[in-house]
């Protein structure tokens, strides 16, 4: 056996049918698609999973499952290493954060993370803060309050 003397296997390599092209093909005039009718125009295409009017299987099965997502609270999370730009003495809002670029997105209502060591003298009000954020302003006796 030579290179120049391979072949494909039968039927491995099937000529395309072309339609709508006269009588004599034997797919000439309807194209193969009868007469009339929705599956005879042009652009038809049955949507996925339909049954002919009945009932579709995707529809016949029950609802499964339910999403909490609309009752949940979102909070704007910082930590209180973060906290060290602001300067000793001040009062902290999340409005103020906002204003100063520190809370990038805010979402109503902020958390206090105890992540990072807070080394200035401020006063922190927010909605929420983390046990261990509780834990270092008991240590470093500093004035928070937590906002409804």
């Amino acid at each position: 056996m030579k290179l120049s003397e391979l072949k494909n296997n039968e039927g491995a390599r099937k000529t395309r049918i072309r339609v709508g092209r006269g009588i004599g093909c034997g797919k000439g005039k309807t194209s193969g698609r009868g007469h009339k009718g929705q599956k005879a125009r042009s652009g038809y295409s049955r949507k996925i999973g339909f049954e002919g009017g009945q009932m579709p299987l995707q529809r016949r099965m029950p609802k499964r499952g339910f999403n909490n997502a609309q009752f949940t609270t979102e909070y704007s999370i910082i930590n209180l290493g973060q906290l060290n730009v602001c300067e000793n003495g001040t009062v902290i809002t999340p409005q103020s954060l906002v204003e100063n670029g520190i809370v990038k997105q805010y979402k109503g209502r902020l958390k206090v993370l105890g992540d990072g060591e807070l080394k200035k003298k401020i006063e922190i009000h927010a909605h929420k803060f983390s046990a261990s954020a509780l834990e270092q302003l008991k240590k470093l006796n500093l004035k928070w309050m937590e906002l409804n």
